[in-house]
């Protein structure tokens, strides 16, 4: 009897792993769109005892970048995120570079947080350029070639960014106590005007492991219907 209920508690434990490892799954499949989105993994092992143990890990390689031709649009070419503050005051970071001017001319992100410090473009400005290192440049007319510089858009780095909190959109990362403290970096190049990160979830990776997923926890639920069917007769002999 202890055999049976072990073996029950086994495959619940499983299949509960399973079915939490497709909710992962799926969470990529959502945030495939999304500007910057780094997937998650759910790794796996079995351990002596029969259990099913995993740890949730972030797959923080770079995405494919695209072109988009708009000036307010920025890619990190490497590691790193870009801090950006809430109306708030509360600080986050990104990868997600889909910026826009606001109301009162400050670089946004989409949904309305600052980006870095707080950098103010004119109104009616001829033209702006982000320089590879973060700079922000605005122009005033053609024939104005040095520009004044506004701000600069930082680029910071963490020694565990596996340690970060994301978010269920994708878009915004938390520092932890796990992930350290933010690092600025200097004398970089990474920042690529008009242009954008992809999301670098692989769609047919993520296909096949859904399949999978989707195999497995139908074989652990048939094993556990018939161990319970098992179960009960044991039980129904006993009585009788």
């Amino acid at each position: 009897m202890y055999n049976m209920q072990g073996i029950i508690r086994k495959n619940i434990n499983n299949a509960s792993s399973q079915f939490e490892r497709l909710g992962y799954v799926g969470t990529n499949f959502a945030n495939y769109s999304t500007n910057g989105y780094k997937a998650i993994r759910f790794e796996q092992m079995l351990s002596d005892d029969g259990y099913v143990h995993g740890a949730v890990r972030t797959d923080y390689q770079k995405g494919s970048m695209k072109i988009t031709g708009n000036p307010y649009d920025v890619a990190i070419d490497g590691e790193g995120f870009i801090p950006i503050v809430s109306p708030d005051g509360e600080v986050a970071y990104t990868r997600d570079g889909s910026f826009k001017r606001g109301k009162d001319g400050y670089l946004l992100t989409n949904d309305g947080w600052v980006v870095g410090a707080g950098i103010k473009l004119p109104a009616n400005l001829y033209k702006f350029q982000i320089k590879p290192d973060g700079r922000v440049f605005t122009y005033e007319s053609a024939m104005d070639s040095k520009g004044k510089c506004l701000g600069t858009i930082p680029v910071v780095q963490f020694d565990c960014p596996e340690g970060l909190q994301q978010d269920s959109h994708g878009n915004r990362v938390w520092q932890t106590e796990e992930s350290g403290e933010p690092q600025l970096v200097k004398n970089h190049n990474m920042i690529t005007q008009n242009y954008l990160e992809n999301s670098n979830t692989n769609i047919y990776t993520s296909v096949n492991e859904m399949l999978r997923l989707n195999a497995s926890m139908l074989a652990s639920m048939s094993v556990l219907k018939m161990t319970d069917d098992m179960y009960n007769k044991s039980i129904n002999i006993r009585e009788s």
